[in-house]
């Protein structure tokens, strides 16, 4: 199928007046300007990569870690709907055995790829080795200390989908984890109190990713510069960022993406209340509070998101971040934290066709997974 009159984002991270073909679900060529023939007009629209949501928790009042498979088939069909094309649902601090079940459902999902529902392409292991001072809605009954065996076997368990482990690096056997599990995935910094010092030796360990940036770990400061000043100053670090509106002012968004310059990877971090109404839904054993958009524990605990990628991608863009530079940070920055850019993450001959039409104000008009249309 020829696609013609669409302004395309490329994998350079510009936009280009011109036209592309899909075969067989994937993109054949890119055309600048199309050839003529039969085609379908898309008259000016934008046209973006599916975007790439590696820590979502759940919504649609399902959540990844409730290990129910009908329910993460309900998660992936309203992320497909909102222009969220290949997701890495991101677990909770529970037991081994809950993990278990979880991630036996990622396997089930990502190996039958139900039509019209997101592509699960990893999970992120968010939990439990994190420290007690920082676990923010974290459930502090099952946090534990860091055990590479049995992340090893809840691995195995999956085959091979955890994408993403996170860890407080100030936890004791902390840096040999580090090592043995950064050769299986990305290892991110997440839910920790460490200084400067234990952070660099995290990322010299091999971590080489800041899970929700801000949130969840000490503020930058010019004495202390801790886990931020240490995450900045490496090249190789890519940090995420919520982008709700909610859980980072938009000031520090913008600081954010001049502290990670090319290294910002935009996450919803959304929870079961994400596409829900205000009430009472459970996170992990615990319940949570929606009210005005935002998620909290009993005790006022801010939690995770009531937001989905593609409003964060565009609270990005009002809030002052370059439009391209939202875009990658919602797509193939992702999708190479994922270790899936060859697939997915940018329009290029030979990877899935994923791609979303919007307006010039990224307004979606349609959605494609696999060049077939599903919202």
């Amino acid at each position: 199928m020829l696609y013609t009159n669409a302004v395309i984002f490329t994998a350079e991270g510009r936009f280009v007046r011109g036209g592309f073909s899909v075969e067989n679900g994937r993109f054949a060529a890119l055309y600048e300007p199309a050839p003529a023939g039969e085609a379908v007009d898309l008259e000016g629209a934008l046209v973006i990569p599916g975007l790439v949501d590696l820590h979502t928790h759940g919504n649609s009042g399902a959540d990844f870690s409730d290990g129910d498979y009908e329910g993460l088939v309900k998660m992936a069909g309203y992320l497909a709907s909102q222009g969220v094309t290949s997701f890495a649902p991101a677990s909770m601090t529970l037991p081994y055995e809950e993990l278990e079940r979880a991630f036996g459902t990622a396997r089930r999902l990502a190996g039958e790829r139900p039509e019209g529902c997101a592509r699960l392409m990893g999970i992120q292991m968010e939990g439990p080795f994190f420290s007690e001072k920082k676990k923010g809605a974290q459930n502090g009954a099952y946090l534990r200390l860091p055990d590479f065996e049995a992340f090893r076997k809840l691995q195995e368990g999956c085959g091979g989908l955890i994408r993403v482990a996170d860890i407080a690096p100030e936890l004791p056997g902390a840096e040999d984890f580090i090592r043995q599990a950064s050769k299986l995935c990305t290892v991110s910094v997440a839910h920790t109190d460490a200084d400067y010092e234990a952070a660099r030796r995290a990322f010299e360990a091999g971590a080489r990713h800041l899970t929700h940036l801000f949130n969840a770990m000490p503020p930058l400061h010019h004495r202390n510069p801790g886990v931020i000043g240490a995450a900045a100053e490496r090249e190789d670090v890519v940090a995420e960022l919520i982008c709700d509106g909610l859980h980072v002012h938009p000031s520090s968004v913008r600081a954010a993406f001049r502290l990670f310059p090319g290294r910002i990877c935009l996450i919803s971090d959304a929870l079961r209340c994400c596409g829900m109404p205000d009430g009472a839904y459970m996170l992990a054993g615990q319940e949570t509070y929606l009210k005005d958009n935002i998620a909290r524990l009993a005790d006022g605990t801010i939690a995770g998101s009531a937001s989905n990628l593609y409003l964060c991608l565009r609270n990005a863009v009002a809030f002052g971040i370059p439009r391209e530079q939202a875009i990658l940070s919602a797509s193939l920055i992702p999708a190479k934290e994922l270790g899936r850019e060859a697939e997915i993450g940018s329009i290029e001959p030979g990877k899935l066709a994923d791609f979303v039409v919007c307006g010039e104000d990224l307004s979606r008009r349609a959605v494609y997974i696999g060049g077939r249309r599903v919202a």
